[in-house]
C-alpha cells in the first residue's frame, strides 16, 4: 500500500504498545459493577452505553461512564466508552459526552467501512476529543469484513479493531459452534487487515460464562490466530484470559537465551547462529524481543 503504519501498532516492541489481553465490558448503568471494576485485573474496560443498558437508563449510564473515566480511580487500566451506534437516537449525545470526558478509547459498534471511520474521526475532532482518545471500531457485519483492509487503514486515530462475533454470527445467519468454523475466514481476514494497518485487534466474547474450559480453548485459538486479546463479559474470565495472552515463563526464558546466543555470535563474527539446535535469523530475534517487551509491559501494568 505504500502508506506508513499507524502509531498504535499491536507489536509490543513499539513504545506505544499496551497490553490488551483482557478487555472487559462493564454496564455503565450499574453503579455496583463500576465500583467492582476498580479491583478487577483486566487490562482494559469498555464502559458500555449500548447493549448492556436499557433505553430508560441511557442518560444515567452516560453520566456514570464519563464520571468513571475522569475519576482517576481505575489505576492503569485502559478506559474506553462504548457509545450507541450511528443512527440511534443516543449516538450523538454519547459521542459528544465521551469526547468531553476524554477516555483512552471510544468504542463504536457496527463500523462498516473506511468512510464510516473517517466520519467518526471527523465527529471526534468536531467535539474536541483530546489527542489521547482513540477510536476503537467494532467489526461485526459482512460489510465490515469485506472492507476490513481499507477500514483498518482509514485513519491514524483508529487504534483497535474489536470483533463483534455475536452480531456477525447473526448477520451471517450462521450458528455458534465449537471452534467457530463459520467465523474462521472472517476472523482471519480481520486479523490480516489489522496487521497490515499496524493496529491492534481483540477477539469477540465467549457467551457461556460457566464454561471455563471452552473459554480457555477459544482464547488459545484466538491467540494462535494472532489476536492481541479478547473481549470479556464476566470478571471470572479475566484471569485465564490474561494467562493465555501473556508470554509464559518458558517463552521469556527462551527469548532471553535466543537473543544472547545471537548477540554472542554476532560479536564473534559468526555467519550462522543456532540456539537449541535451531537456526536463528533476524526474524526470530525480532519475535524474541517482542516477547520480552510484552512481558515488560504486562509487568508495568500490574505494578501500577
Amino acid at each position: 500500500m505504500g502508506k506508513k503504519k499507524h502509531a498504535a501498532v499491536a507489536g509490543a516492541a513499539d513504545p506505544a504498545y499496551r497490553p490488551r489481553r483482557s478487555v472487559l465490558y462493564m454496564p455503565s448503568s450499574n453503579e455496583r459493577a463500576l465500583e467492582k471494576a476498580k479491583g478487577i485485573a483486566c487490562d482494559a474496560l469498555i464502559l458500555d452505553l449500548e447493549d448492556a443498558v436499557a433505553p430508560d437508563a441511557k442518560e444515567v449510564a452516560r453520566e456514570a461512564a464519563c464520571a468513571a473515566v475522569q475519576s482517576g480511580e481505575y489505576g492503569r487500566k485502559e478506559l474506553t466508552i462504548r457509545v450507541n451506534g450511528v443512527g440511534t437516537q443516543w449516538h450523538e449525545a454519547d459521542l459528544e459526552a465521551a469526547c468531553a470526558a476524554g477516555p483512552e478509547g471510544i468504542v463504536v459498534p457496527k463500523v462498516g467501512s473506511a468512510k464510516a471511520v473517517r466520519r467518526l474521526v471527523e465527529a471526534m475532532a468536531d467535539f474536541k476529543a483530546p489527542a489521547r482518545t482513540r477510536l476503537w471500531a467494532m467489526v461485526e457485519t459482512p460489510e465490515a469484513i469485506l472492507g476490513a483492509r481499507k477500514l483498518a487503514a482509514a485513519s491514524p486515530r483508529l487504534a483497535v479493531l474489536v470483533m463483534g462475533t455475536n452480531d456477525l454470527v447473526k448477520e451471517l445467519d450462521a450458528f455458534h459452534v465449537p471452534a467457530r468454523a463459520p467465523l474462521q475466514m472472517s476472523l482471519s481476514f480481520a486479523v490480516l487487515a489489522a496487521r497490515a494497518a499496524g493496529i491492534a485487534i481483540v477477539d469477540g466474547v465467549y457467551n457461556d460464562v460457566r464454561d471455563l474450559e471452552g473459554f480457555e480453548a477459544e482464547c488459545r485459538a484466538g491467540r494462535a490466530m494472532g489476536f492481541d486479546g479478547k473481549t470479556l463479559i464476566h470478571p471470572g474470565q479475566v484471569e485465564p484470559c490474561n494467562a493465555v495472552f501473556a508470554p509464559s515463563d518458558e517463552q521469556v526464558e527462551d527469548a532471553r537465551g535466543l537473543i544472547a546466543a545471537f548477540e554472542e555470535a554476532a560479536a564473534e563474527g559468526k555467519g550462522v547462529v543456532t540456539y537449541k539446535n535451531k537456526l536463528v535469523e533476524n526474524l526470530h530475534v525480532d519475535t524474541a524481543r517482542k516477547v520480552l517487551a510484552t512481558r515488560a509491559a504486562i509487568d508495568a501494568l500490574a505494578a501500577g
